[in-house]
């Protein structure tokens, strides 16, 4: 039997788990002592003999004997020996302590392996990968506590920034974890990474991560735009005055207005004459959905070349998809007709048109589109009248502008969805599939009057839903609507153009399975789109509240909750939650300050003064 697999004698050395034990008495248990003094019963399983002793003490093992290690490890390369026989030709004796030492050889793994009696002897060229390996280990090692030391001194390196794109996916959503955020102590979470990311300066202060972290592209669309057919038939109605009134600065002018008589033409930029279902125009602008708008920037859907091209105004003649029709007394339309054109059009702003409402043609228009209106308030409309202001980010400073309530605005976006009300009862007449827009009625309440009622009444309602069955949308008091009027900016509306235009034609139109599938495709990145935009607007908000620490405002008390209640601060658009020690009603006026801006987290809280 090997003295190794024998039952250790007392004053034996024995290894238990990775340290040294000295055997006190053997039993059914062998009571061993261990570094340190203290004592414990084990099983004769959970050690292993090194050497039968006697060993009187565990201190005899501190003084590690003086041996040829390199000589032995080179007359026994490559070869099988026992820790009796390694002791003896690395420190010329067997005793306790050479046990010990040679064990420690052995534990170590490099030059040997292996248990007391058989030990494997490594190769030269073995031992040298397996060296080499633990000093690049040990390298990267020291390479990474540095690493950690200069971020947790918000201190790193140029050389850190392509280690920090691994917190970077995080802060944007696109992995769930972070080795580097784990070892600072940093929650696993997107705004935590965030926050790390600008303490390092890897991200600027002011960086916007939402676009991005709802998975939403920020870069142009860099595909080529193909050429307009000149020769396409088109009714010419360069012979009347169009408008493209739009907000100042807006750089993709999509829709105008004509008046011919007592006819109304709503002209829509013909985005489908140069986008044709499957182009790859088309399949980008289906998979992005819709334009970004971003207080930093605009993505377009589509190659900017494409409004440079279509956009109405920017050329002097332009192409049009124009949508005619004629508003009866009761606010229904009749005598419409849709087809290609060439217009004329001339850029005006809201507030341009706002002084020459009471002027032709404007007068006219708005008598007529009145009409619609009124029906459409007759119908169920709601008009909430909740603050909106345009956030711009300016040769990097933060500009909020309240979006004034102009009869101009009112009367455009009634014209426009005169335009899509008659889109949709074309495509119903001729049996063209296309995504309706509709909205279920909310639930029973009183028409909003006042801030608070209009916060609670926007939330009765559902969102708005694109579906190729014809239904009611509510909030609008349309029967039958779809969107039509912006094909430049949202996909759902292009695809409408496409089926008009296959109609007009001739051509084949898309099926409704195919109509369906493209709308849910679109949606999905018009969502996130959306919901960048609402993020990222939010964002710059708190930017401009941080840069502008002294700020004082007020803000309306829009509902009540236990503890807090909800603010809209009017001049911002902003929504919040305030302590108050007293309980204050709805619409009171609450005159705040700013107390803390978390840009990571997308918070702010407010002190009420006094």
């Amino acid at each position: 039997m090997s003295r190794y697999q024998a039952t250790p004698p007392v004053d034996s050395l024995v290894l238990y788990k990775t340290h040294p034990a000295r055997v006190l008495g053997v039993g059914d248990k062998i009571e061993i002592q261990l570094d340190g003094g203290s004592t414990k019963r084990v099983r004769p399983k959970d050690i292993v003999l090194l050497h039968p002793g006697p060993l009187r003490s565990l201190g005899e093992l501190t003084v590690a004997p003086e041996g040829a290690v390199d000589e032995a490890w080179e007359l026994l390369e490559g070869e099988v020996t026992t820790l009796a026989d390694l002791a003896e030709l690395a420190f010329a004796e067997f005793t306790p302590a050479s046990a010990w030492a040679s064990w420690l050889l052995v534990a170590e793994g490099l030059r040997f392996r292996g248990t007391p009696e058989r030990i494997e002897v490594q190769a030269r060229a073995e031992v040298e990968r397996e060296r080499a390996e633990r000093e690049a280990k040990a390298a990267a090692e020291r390479d990474w506590k540095a690493f950690l030391e200069r971020m947790r001194a918000a201190a790193p390196a140029p050389e850190d920034r392509p280690r920090l794109a691994e917190v970077e996916r995080l802060a944007l959503a696109q992995t769930e974890r972070s080795r580097i955020l784990e070892a600072l102590g940093y929650p696993q979470t997107p705004e935590h990474a965030h926050r790390a990311l600008v303490e390092v300066a890897y991200w600027p202060p002011n960086h916007n991560p939402h676009p991005a972290r709802r998975g939403v592209s920020t870069k142009d669309a860099a595909l080529a735009v193909p050429a307009l057919d000149e020769d396409e038939p088109r009714l010419d109605l360069t012979h009347l005055e169009a408008f493209a009134i739009d907000d100042e600065g807006n750089e993709d002018p999509d829709d105008a207005l004509s008046l011919e008589g007592d006819r109304i033409w709503v002209h829509i930029a013909d985005v489908a004459a140069l986008v044709g279902p499957d182009s790859p125009l088309d399949l980008e602008a289906r998979t992005r959905g819709a334009n970004l708008y971003l207080p930093e920037r605009m993505v377009k859907m589509l190659p900017g070349e494409t409004t440079t091209r279509l956009g109405l105004g920017l050329q002097p003649v332009s192409p049009a998809l124009s949508f005619g029709f004629r508003c009866d007394a009761q606010g229904e339309l009749y005598d419409i007709e849709v087809a290609r054109s060439w217009v004329r059009v001339q850029r005006l702003t809201y507030g341009e048109v706002e002084g020459r409402l009471d002027q032709p043609p404007f007068d006219a228009l708005r008598a007529a589109i009145g009409r619609f209106h009124a029906r459409r308030q007759a119908n169920g409309a709601t008009r909430l009248a909740l603050p909106e202001v345009n956030v711009r980010v300016e040769e990097g400073r933060v500009v909020i502008r309240p979006l004034p309530r102009l009869e101009s605005r009112e009367l455009v976006t009634d014209a426009m969805l005169m335009a899509g009300e008659a889109a949709a009862r074309v495509c119903l007449e001729q049996n063209l599939a296309i995504p309706f827009a509709t909205q279920v009625p909310p639930d029973p309440a009183e028409e909003a009057t006042d801030l608070a009622s209009m916060y609670a009444r926007r939330r009765c309602f559902k969102p708005t839903r694109l579906l190729c069955e014809p239904d009611l949308h509510a909030g609008l008091g349309l029967a039958l609507y779809t969107r039509a009027t912006s094909p430049l900016r949202r996909y759902s509306d292009l695809l409408v153009h496409q089926q008009l235009r296959a109609w007009l034609t001739g051509a084949r139109p898309l099926d409704r399975e195919q109509v369906t599938e493209r709308t849910a495709q679109a949606e999905l990145g018009a969502v996130a789109a959306r919901r960048g935009e609402r993020l990222s607007n939010q964002h710059w908000k708190l930017v401009y509240l941080r840069d502008n620490p002294g700020w004082r405002g007020e803000g309306v008390v829009v509902a009540v909750e236990e503890r807090k209640v909800v603010v809209l601060v009017p001049e911002l658009a902003l929504e919040a939650r305030v302590r108050t020690r007293e309980r204050p009603a709805l619409n009171d006026t609450l005159r705040l300050a700013v107390a803390n801006i978390d840009l990571p987290e997308l918070s702010a809280s407010f002190r009420v003064l006094g």
